[in-house]
């Protein structure tokens, strides 16, 4: 009878695997553990490249490298499957077996002895074929405790032999959901997220271990792949334990279910006290003669077939992913010189010190001019707080419209007025107003604004401070260790030009009280046209009883003057009059004000950016009663000293990781 064979995809005819003589009879082949007949020059060279930067630990600095990584769920033969590619015997027992991820670096050598050692936590331990189960026990305990548990930090398993696979692979531990045996409860978490991490990175390609015993779709590894690897470009499934579970393996393969684009391997476990040449013979018989798994195709059975596709594989992914690898290290490399280069140079001198602190001063100097001064905000685009003149400008137009807001009239109008007139009264002509009583009259105006302009002159120094702190904290970021001391510095100046301010503003208050005086035309206009409702409205008050008690008089609208009517006509006529004069010289004494209090506003700022800010922050610095700023600088603070280090040990992996990538780089040119 002619066995019907499965149509799979063909590997490379180049990289074909002498597996047997003929599979029609029973010639037997010479297996060694695995069997492998044929080595591509260049396979050697890429994977070395990749092993070389692995070893450096590159992926710390966020390059992912290509890497096979063997996931699967407890039991699902995880740990044959390495066996039998490695010829070398793993940990075995009950529950986890591989607590931490195992990078299992598999070279093919010439020589008959071979190479076995463990390398972790900068530990070289050698070690044999005997001994090698107990030596990763020992070296896992080192890393994740002596308990059931599993850590995240790597171990890595080299193996020089004849006839295995030029692979390197990433053993994780099996996916469990029940914690059990001492096991912690989160152990499902810790794992799953463990896998993810290896997984997730498009450079990965995931070797998913299946047990031939179960329903594919269920598996929980497979659900995990496809969640980073949905359409399963970058997976292969090997089939495990074919010879426990041989009805139906063909349409699970050949269905293919679960979208294993790169296809699936059946192979069969070692078994009790087999050798590996065996356990290859006993394989290689069971596919070629059993009456079910003999009819899938040769081109997808056995643990040979399953080490030559993964060596293509991993050639191909690597040769794929090396111009990108290359170019993310001489990114980061660029990045971290560049980063280091920021970094304020260590202090041998205080001529040193002192030069830095100059330059931090002048480029905070220039930061204050540019955006208080020049109205610049290109330094801070985000942050409007920084946009300073505009900030300023905003607080003086509020000011000025808290201060000339019409205020309400709390009293009967023109009591204050008659009130004044009638204590300053003298022997005189009836018809003119003593100076005294218009002077008392404004001082109790002066007396009732005089708190507001201290106020905003205090606001606006308090903005300032804040300024201030905010551009010496940003150009002083590289010396910590001054930056208290250089803010005490710029808060004890705004607090001297505060205090000095503080002064100014209250004299130049205290001057709209001492005197009467403007040239400003508006005054004589203004109470001009408040005076020519004068006569009307004493008409109103002393002869007219019977009209209306309220009276519209202009800018103060409709007002009581029934209380009015018992003041003889010579007291009402310089009451209304004071009333008016007062009303239209306050308008042009609140708008001094104003206008005094910007022009000094504007004197003090570029007056602090240009004179004083550099001369008495120095002054204050370089002062040792003041705590030495100077001095302090020759001490680096233990952050920069941090980043420092990190910096330096970043460039100095890169560019071993760099100088690693140029040879391999060349000869693909």
């Amino acid at each position: 009878m002619v066995k019907k064979k499965v149509a799979t995809k063909k590997t490379s005819p180049s990289l074909a695997i002498a597996k047997k003589k003929s599979r029609g009879n029973k010639d037997v082949v010479s297996v060694e553990a695995p069997i492998i007949s044929s080595y591509n020059d260049r396979i050697r060279p890429l994977l070395d490249t990749v092993d070389r930067l692995r070893n450096l630990n590159v992926m710390r600095e966020g390059i992912h490298l290509p890497t096979i990584v063997v996931v699967g769920d407890q039991s699902s033969g995880k740990s044959s499957v390495l066996e039998s590619l490695a010829g070398i015997s793993l940990p075995r027992g009950q529950g986890i077996c591989t607590r931490v991820p195992l990078v299992m670096s598999l070279q093919r050598s010439s020589s008959p002895e071979p190479e076995i050692w463990l390398e972790y936590s900068d530990k070289v331990v050698p070690t044999d074929e005997e001994h090698i189960a107990e030596a990763i026990r020992a070296a896992t305990d080192v890393i994740a405790g002596s308990g059931k548990g599993v850590s995240d930090a790597p171990l890595t398993l080299h193996v020089k032999k004849a006839g295995v696979p030029d692979l390197t692979m990433v053993d994780l531990p099996g996916i469990t959901r029940v914690p059990v045996n001492g096991q912690p409860e989160n152990i499902y978490e810790q794992i799953s997220g463990m896998i993810m991490e290896y997984i997730e990175p498009q450079e990965s390609i995931i070797l998913n271990v299946l047990s031939a015993t179960v329903d594919f779709t269920t598996c929980e590894s497979i659900r995990m792949s496809r969640k980073v690897d949905k359409t399963g470009q970058r997976t292969l499934a090997v089939v495990t334990k074919a010879d426990m579970a041989p009805e139906g393996l063909l349409q699970k393969v050949t269905a293919d279910d679960v979208s294993i684009v790169l296809g699936y391997v059946c192979v069969r476990n070692r078994i009790g006290e087999e050798t590996y040449e065996e356990a290859r013979m006993q394989e290689e018989l069971l596919f070629r003669t059993h009456p079910v798994l003999s009819l899938i195709d040769e081109d997808i059975v056995g643990i040979p077939v399953l080490a030559q596709k993964l060596m293509l594989i991993q050639s191909s992914m690597i040769a794929r992913c090396l111009p990108k690898i290359v170019s993310k290290i001489n990114q980061k490399l660029d990045t971290a010189v560049l980063e280091l280069n920021k970094l304020p140079m260590v202090m041998a001198s205080t001529g040193e010190a002192l030069m830095a602190l100059m330059d931090i001063i002048g480029s905070a100097k220039e930061s204050l001019l540019r955006i208080l001064v020049q109205g610049d905000f290109s330094e801070y685009l985000d942050d409007q707080n920084m946009h300073c003149t505009a900030r300023l400008a905003d607080m003086l137009s509020q000011f000025s419209d808290s201060l000339q807001a019409k205020p309400k009239e709390v009293t009967e109008f023109l009591r204050d007025e008659i009130k004044i007139l009638d204590e300053c009264k003298c022997v005189g002509l009836p018809n003119f107003i003593p100076r005294s009583a218009f002077l008392a009259i404004l001082s109790q105006h002066v007396d009732g604004i005089q708190d507001k302009p201290v106020e905003f002159i205090n606001k606006i120094w308090d903005y300032i401070e804040d300024v201030l702190s905010s551009v010496i904290a940003k150009r002083s970021d590289n010396f910590p260790q001054i930056q208290s001391s250089i803010k005490r510095a710029g808060r004890n100046l705004i607090c001297k030009i505060k205090e000095q301010s503080v002064n100014r503003v209250m004299k130049i208050v205290e001057m709209e009280k001492l005197t009467d005086y403007t040239c400003n035309p508006e005054y004589m206009t203004s109470w001009t046209q408040k005076t020519s409702a004068q006569e009307s409205f004493i008409d109103a008050v002393v002869k007219n009883e019977n009209i209306p008690d309220y009276f519209s008089v202009t800018g103060f609208g409709n007002v009581k003057i029934s209380h009015l009517r018992k003041y003889h006509a010579h007291l009402l006529i310089p009451a209304f009059d004071m009333k008016m004069r007062i009303t239209s010289y306050w308008k042009i004494v609140l708008r001094r004000i104003v206008d005094n209090l910007a022009l000094y506003l504007q004197l003090s700022v570029k007056s602090l950016v240009n004179t004083r800010f550099q001369k008495e922050i120095v002054a204050e610095m370089v002062d040792p009663r003041d705590g030495g700023g100077v001095e302090k600088m020759l001490e680096e603070s233990p952050l920069v000293a941090s980043k420092r280090e990190k910096l330096q040990n970043s460039i100095k992996l890169l560019k071993e990781s760099k100088d690693a990538v140029a040879a391999i780089v060349d000869q693909n040119c």
